[in-house]
């Protein structure tokens, strides 16, 4: 039997420690009952009470690859904290013919074993609610008196051994001072350059940052009202700034919030670093401009054309990226394409890890010895010497087996399918958003080469190269992504044109 081991420790009240004593205690259990552990999966500073946990859900997506049988745990409140994750996980695991046992918990196979599993799950639920009620009730007594729960220093106050917020001096003056910038009509970046510039520093003694004065600005603690989850209680605590001031900046904040502003993810390049000018090959890179009657213009441009070195002219961004957009639609809709690029992503895991056919070619070669050996024994040829060397042959197997398990648990292999499935994903993008163009190019294009009557795409498959007109790239509209009626369009240069409304 093949096992893997899962350890976790909460964030409640175990350390680094803990984690050491639970892999000891599962491998002598596994070495007293014969069975060969694999792999161990750990999660660090992670509740069992929810199944976020990223090498727990990464171990249930291992056993669908049938490289181990069993799950090894501590005890079982390791493996889940409540029924229902419990139950769900281990009906996951069954099916792929994977059993979760408890190394410090002995359960017998009989239906007496189900109830006493089913008591202990229900134990471990039973103590993670009531310690959290335990907690939640201790919080909420504290904050019932305005005392403090614990977290980041606020900024401007000190803690007393009663555990009350007190006003720090220094740092409330400080405090006043940046909503008076602010209401003064100084920006948020403004501010913390001022900050820095007198070598002040936050409550973690690091350099202010943006979000710090922004925080600070919106923090009702500094006109004296206590929050913790619901409760409120007003002037629980010394103010420092004055309602009247602070009222004044959080409309300014207000205001400024729907202030319009260029957002990054509309006017994010997406083709830099992989659009290369064709007459230098020097890298191009995005610009904007804005011309006489304030209209704004984003284009590409040579990197060496600044320096008067290529007289390569900018091209329209947005152009060019719909015209690309649409080149990797279009090959998202060849069938036959398609298939092609995953069988070659699929031989292509076996080409990246080497070892792993190392392997496989090396448990092949020690079978047929062993397949040898056998036959002889068959035929009466059977010796000492032989029967050793038999044992040794099983032996090295053994391990190689061990060895091909443990790789292929570090390199996940992919099946054809599941590969596909994948790549079809990229069809169901929505490539109306920033997000979705970005993630197409990412995927599929490799690099892009712009001459003065058209450009070389260089598609991430067999280096596909295709050439997009000129023609192609100044009549891209993007209105539509998906071909339009023809009864209500044309094509021009394998671009679908709207007609225009009259």
């Amino acid at each position: 039997m093949k096992a893997v081991i899962y350890a976790r420790y909460s964030s409640d009240n175990q350390r680094e420690e803990s984690i050491e004593g639970q892999l000891r205690e599962c491998m002598e259990y596994a070495k007293f009952n014969g069975i060969d552990v694999v792999n161990s999966y750990i999660d660090r500073a992670y509740s069992a009470k929810t199944d976020h946990r990223p090498e727990f859900q990464r171990m249930i997506k291992d056993s669908f690859k049938g490289l181990f049988d069993l799950v090894i745990v501590w005890k079982l409140d390791r493996f889940a904290r409540n029924r229902y994750d419990s139950a769900h996980y281990k009906t996951i695991l069954k099916k792929n013919g994977v059993k979760v046992l408890s190394a410090k918990e002995t359960i017998s196979e009989g239906a007496e074993g189900i109830l006493l599993e089913a008591m202990l799950e229900g134990y471990a639920e039973y103590y993670s609610i009531e310690l959290g009620e335990k907690v939640k009730r201790g919080l909420t007594e504290n904050a019932l008196k305005a005392k403090v729960n614990g977290g980041t220093r606020t900024f401007g106050y000190t803690v007393d051994s009663d555990r009350h917020y007190q006003i720090d001096p220094p740092a409330a003056l400080i405090v006043r001072e940046v909503f008076q910038l602010y209401a003064d009509g100084k920006t948020m970046k403004e501010i913390k350059d001022i900050l820095n510039a007198r070598n002040l520093t936050n409550s973690r003694f690091k350099d202010f940052n943006f979000n710090n004065v922004q925080r600070m600005l919106s923090n009702r603690k500094y006109i004296g009202e206590y929050r913790f989850g619901e409760i409120t209680i007003p002037d629980a605590m010394p103010a420092i700034v004055d309602k009247e001031l602070f009222d004044k900046v959080q409309k300014l904040l207000a205001k400024n919030k729907k202030a319009p502003a260029r957002r990054r993810a509309e006017d994010g390049y997406l083709l830099t670093t992989k659009l290369f000018c064709g007459r230098c090959g020097a890298i191009m890179n995005g610009e904007s401009g804005t011309s006489c009657t304030s209209a704004k213009y984003h284009y590409y441009k040579c990197a060496n054309s600044r320096r008067k070195t290529c007289k390569k002219k900018p091209v329209s961004k947005e152009k060019l990226e719909n015209a690309v957009i649409r080149r990797i639609i279009q090959f998202l809709e060849d069938e036959n394409a398609i298939e092609e690029l995953t069988k070659r992503v699929y031989e292509l895991q076996f080409a990246e890890n080497t070892y792993i056919p190392k392997l496989e070619a090396q448990i092949a070669e020690t079978q047929k010895r062993i397949d040898n050996l056998v036959k002889a024994a068959e035929q009466g040829f059977v010796s000492e010497s032989a029967a050793k060397r038999l044992k040794e042959l099983e032996e090295t197997k053994k391990k190689q087996e061990l060895a091909l398990i443990q790789e292929q648990i570090k390199t996940p292999i992919f099946t054809q399918e599941q590969i596909a499935f994948g790549i079809y994903k990229f069809r169901k993008l929505d490539v109306t958003t920033h997000e979705g163009k970005q993630a197409l190019i990412d995927g599929f294009v490799n690099a892009i080469y712009l001459y003065d009557d058209h450009a070389k795409l260089i598609l991430n498959y067999k280096n596909d190269v295709q050439t997009i007109t000129l023609d192609e790239i100044n009549c891209s509209d993007f209105n539509s992504l998906c071909a339009p009626n023809p009864a209500e369009a044309k094509c021009l240069g394998g671009v679908w044109l709207r007609k225009r409304q009259t």
